[in-house]
């Protein structure tokens, strides 16, 4: 099978419940609070590896307690972290959630997330990478890292999947190294132009995406399930799997790990888009990020 390698970012979460958002210079009473590891980069490897997968890491942490409890987590998870530099001088990345009505508000410091230059990740790639691997990565790095990391996956050989998230313009060359793009509906109209709100926008926002030069396309609907557009250019659509909803901190990462595991074993996109959809209603029923993203045992017994 395929590895998965995954460069990306790693913050510890601290997150905390409140009845609603605060108005300026408000303080509120809030209760539930939580210290987790997150990053969407190492959600998305937790995720992969708990499916299944054979996965590295490829980041920066501070040579600080976050860092190396981020990197236990991994480990714990089974990631290969042989790739997760710990730097001195700076700090680890942190994300602050305030939860309100089972929905997420986010403010990421970056820290050492940004550290990796493009040379960095470009030679840990060619020490590691291998034709057909699959290659994941996101929008929570430095930019140049990221556009040449994917430049060189491609160039390597490696299946990319590419999660603009946050999402900001890409360069016109990126758009054919990428063989995955999966997306949520504001990053979609961030992307692309096109605000997915029902099938027949979903399929323009995918099909212009598709004429950047990208190859699949996977759109996150949250409540509402996935859009995907194949290189067939057949639409595939997967329905939320029901579930009691307690936190959605990790639910688009899981099912993006479950792309990245099915692809690793060859899926089709409509069978990991299936894959996804049943692991992240397991993650949004739980609390924290990568506490909560199940197993394939897990997934494999809703089926």
């Amino acid at each position: 099978m395929s590895k998965v390698i995954v460069f990306g970012s790693m913050n510890m979460d601290l997150s905390i419940e409140a009845p609603r958002m605060p108005d300026a210079g408000e303080t509120l009473a809030g209760s539930g609070f939580i210290t987790a590891a997150g990053g969407k980069g190492a959600n998305q490897a937790v995720a992969a590896a708990r499916l299944g997968a054979d996965v590295r890491m490829v980041a920066a942490v501070g040579a600080d307690g976050f860092g190396e409890e981020l990197a236990a987590c991994l480990v714990d998870a089974g990631v290969d972290v042989s790739g997760v530099r710990r730097l001195p001088g700076v700090s680890t990345g942190v994300a602050v959630i305030l939860r309100t009505a089972g929905e997420n508000r986010i403010v990421l410091h970056a820290g050492a997330n940004h550290a990796l230059a493009a040379t960095d990740v470009a030679a840990d790639l060619r020490r590691i990478g291998e034709k057909n691997d699959v290659f994941v990565t996101q929008g929570e790095c430095d930019p140049a890292a990221t556009e040449s990391a994917l430049r060189v996956a491609h160039e390597l050989g490696l299946y990319t999947i590419y999660n603009p998230a946050p999402a900001r313009p890409a360069p016109d060359d990126i758009w054919p190294c990428v063989d995955l793009v999966c997306l949520n509906e504001t990053e979609c109209q961030i992307m692309c132009g096109v605000l997915p709100v029902d099938d027949a926008t979903c399929l323009v926002a995918a099909r212009s995406l598709r004429e950047l030069g990208a190859g699949a396309v996977v759109i996150t609907l949250g409540a509402d399930g996935a859009f995907g557009l194949g290189l067939d250019g057949r639409p595939r659509r997967v329905p939320a799997v029901p579930t009691t909803v307690v936190d959605t901190t990790a639910a688009g990462d899981t099912f993006i790990g479950a792309l990245a595991a099915g692809s690793a074993r060859s899926f089709s996109l409509a069978e990991a888009m299936s894959w996804g959809s049943l692991a992240a209603a397991v993650t949004v029923s739980r609390l924290g990020a990568q506490p909560s993203i199940p197993t394939a045992a897990e997934v494999e017994a809703l089926r």
